[in-house]
């Protein structure tokens, strides 16, 4: 697919979302319309370096700043897509990282609290939201193993690097009838899992696959030198 397929789309990339809804979401497991909307709207393309933005809607993960990763498109969508939020939900994500994934969340709940350990990326971040007007984001520099004390509890939270084990401290801030989506494993390669949490606060939990992140770095999580990095 060339560059002069879109070279008639004057409408901020609209088609090139089509495109990646229809070939990458759709044609998979990908059902909720909620997150098929959120994906239609929010441009991927603003949440990657300008020489990487002619790939920001193919199936691939890509290199951000701080040595970090935009997750692919399809990845997005499923963590989205299991935490099967409602337009009442709040919900805290961990690892900001460019701020797709949170823009993606604030389209479907009420609101966003978002950890990132990075201030250059917390700071991007920001910036895109406000430049979009996604006005229901919070963005915190910190250590997201730990959580967000003073907003919990939360309806959903969704943890987007891969760690040793599920950290205690997000469980405790998890409400009932609450839904964590979170890579679990080795620093190379985990499984995705989701623990739903139930009204008498009994813990069922899920394998949705296979995945790979980057290293969950924090108190509850991997350590730099341990991470690599």
């Amino acid at each position: 697919m060339g560059k002069d397929y879109w070279k008639d789309d004057l409408n901020g990339r609209e088609a090139e979302r089509e495109w990646m809804v229809r070939t990458q979401l759709r044609s998979r497991d990908i059902t909720d319309e909620a997150v098929i909307q959120s994906m239609l709207t929010v441009p991927r393309h603003r949440y990657v370096n300008e020489d990487k933005q002619e790939l920001a809607y193919y199936d691939t993960a890509l290199e951000i700043e701080a040595e970090q990763t935009i997750s692919q498109p399809y990845i997005v969508a499923l963590m989205a897509q299991a935490l099967e939020l409602k337009t009442s939900d709040k919900v805290l994500e961990i690892g900001t990282g460019s701020g797709y994934s949170a823009a993606i969340l604030s389209r479907m709940a009420k609101r966003i609290h978002t950890i990132e350990r990075h201030n250059l990326l917390a700071h991007l971040a920001e910036e895109r939201f406000n430049s979009q007007g996604y006005e229901n984001i919070e963005v915190r520099v910190g250590d997201g193993t730990l959580g967000w004390t003073e907003k919990a509890p939360f309806d959903a939270i969704l943890v987007t690097a891969g760690g040793p084990e599920i950290p205690d401290s997000l469980i405790e801030q998890l409400a009932p009838g609450g839904r964590l989506v979170i890579p679990v494993g080795k620093k190379e390669d985990q499984h995705l899992l989701r623990v739903k949490k139930t009204l008498s606060n009994e813990l069922i939990e899920e394998d949705l696959g296979a995945v790979r992140f980057v290293p969950l770095i924090g108190t509850k999580g991997w350590n730099e030198t341990e991470a690599g990095g």
